[in-house]
């Protein structure tokens, strides 16, 4: 058997490229030559290869001399197996084009349609599921610009481990954006970059339970595996009660062994409601009685409507108040980018947490969202998209008022998701129906606390999530399905 790396050139453009550097143009081509025979050997090499899909179509493929070098091989050997290979159909051979993989085209497989009242089995005809931006108006042209600029003005010394802070450029533009629009007091040294709002809570969970911490109380409607990462770190978490004017803060007191509490405080997910200032005080008191930690959730504090901008609870103080933010409804989940901004005595003991080094935070990332931010695209991005998902919640309001004229909508000031209320008992055969309509929503209970008793019945519509050209489809299937 030969065991060998062969040099390929890589795709269609490879015949337009320039002459290799010393001799090397394009990919690596490992191959095994079994048996006793070496041509047959690599022939069989070469169809396993193009049969798993290892050489794509259009692929070219080494000159003969260079294979055979490569494999230690006679360079006829290679020239034969070629010239048979093309003969059966598995190579293409031009003059001045090189010998290539042949583009064939995949075999026709019968798909059986599925009945129009089923989904598709690739995934729902529609998504208005809650915690997603529309990913479709993700601001590529700019980030790329940005991208760009913080590649070229980046430091040498930048592309190493990095500080577990975060990039320093990331930090001072955070600081700024969110002393500005979110009304925090974020210094940078008081900002640690991490991978998303769950990896902060996580680092978190992982702090407050070294502090001997054993409850964090959380509010009676939210997001399970926020509670699970908290559960995981072997904390407990009590629910705390809603009503019209937010949680219901003022019973943190009564809570036994709580040493802080997580807060959707502008914008509560999911029933929508900014946090009463006599609850938001109430917290704050509670924190500096009792030594305690209020962890606030800022996901969507960028997207308001019908009301005053709510600012952030952190800055009523900075010492009592974790907050945490996020780039994820603003601009995309995929960027897995996130920042906690500190109590002062809390930086080490999380960047201790985090690690020696920066391991999870992209470099690049971070550096381009820098200059995002600094450039002010970042203002100029989330204003076009205040606009886009504010036409969508009229347009939501709109049709169920023409459409099912009996169901109130909530929860609509702020935020990319509105809360459909529906009569009693009639949640899960809505959810049921909507699942075989093709549309994907969640019902209220999915984010009820396990120990807390039924409440409304209602649909969470997320009409921040569908592209713009998805949007109008998935709106009539919601309305088709409602009672």
């Amino acid at each position: 058997m030969t065991d060998s790396w062969a040099n390929s050139a890589a795709g269609p453009a490879a015949s337009t490229a320039g002459p290799a550097v010393g001799g090397v143009l394009g990919v690596d081509l490992h191959l095994e030559l079994r048996g006793s025979g070496l041509r047959a050997g690599l022939m069989d090499a070469l169809r396993e290869a193009v049969r798993t899909g290892r050489l794509a179509p259009g692929t070219r493929l080494p000159s003969s001399r260079s294979l055979a070098a490569d494999l230690g091989i006679a360079r006829n050997t290679v020239a034969d197996a070629y010239a048979e290979l093309a003969a059966e159909g598995w190579l293409t051979a031009r003059q001045g084009s090189g010998t290539r993989v042949a583009r064939r085209s995949a075999p026709r497989r019968a798909t059986p349609v599925p009945p129009r009242t089923r989904p598709a089995r690739g995934g729902p005809a529609h998504n208005l599921l809650p915690g997603s931006p529309d990913l479709a108006g993700f601001p590529r042209a700019q980030w790329l610009t940005a991208a760009r600029r913080a590649l070229t003005a980046a430091p040498h010394e930048a592309f190493g481990y990095g500080d577990p802070l975060g990039r320093i450029e990331l930090r001072t533009a955070l600081a700024d954006y969110l002393a500005r629009a979110r009304g925090v007091y974020a210094a940078p040294e008081r900002i640690v970059v991490c991978s998303g709002f769950l990896h902060g809570l996580m680092l978190l969970g992982q702090v407050l339970r070294a502090r001997r911490v054993r409850a964090v109380a959380v509010e009676s409607y939210g997001l399970d595996f926020h509670r699970n990462a908290l559960t995981k770190a072997g904390l407990r978490t009590p629910p705390l009660p809603l009503d019209a004017r937010g949680t219901r803060t003022e019973e943190l007191s009564d809570l036994r062994g709580v040493g802080a509490v997580l807060l959707t405080a502008a914008h509560q997910f999911p029933l929508g409601m900014a946090l009463h200032p006599d609850r938001r005080s109430a917290a704050v008191d509670w924190a500096r009685a009792t030594d305690g930690l209020i962890l606030e959730d800022d996901y969507d504090g960028e997207f308001r409507y019908d009301r005053q901008p709510v600012g952030a609870l952190q800055g009523l103080d900075p010492e009592r108040v974790v907050y945490l933010g996020t780039a994820s409804k603003s601009l995309a989940p995929g960027l897995r980018l996130g920042w906690l901004v500190l109590p002062e005595e809390l930086v080490r003991e999380v960047s201790g947490t985090k690690g020696e080094v920066d391991w999870v935070s992209s470099v690049l990332d971070q550096l381009t969202l820098a200059e995002f931010i600094a450039s002010g695209a970042y203002d100029r991005h989330v204003r076009s998209m205040r606009l886009r998902y504010r036409r969508r919640r009229d347009q939501l309001v709109a049709a169920l008022a023409e459409r099912a004229p009996e169901i109130r909508v909530t929860g609509i000031a702020a935020g990319l998701h509105a809360v459909v209320e529906l009569p009693p008992g009639t949640e899960r055969s809505v959810v049921e129906a909507a699942a075989w309509q093709g549309l994907a929503v969640y019902g209220m209970s999915r984010f009820r606390h396990p120990s807390v008793a039924p409440g409304t019945d209602a649909l969470v519509v997320g009409y921040g999530t569908p592209s713009d050209s998805a949007w109008p489809g998935a709106l009539d299937a919601l309305c088709r399905v409602l009672p």
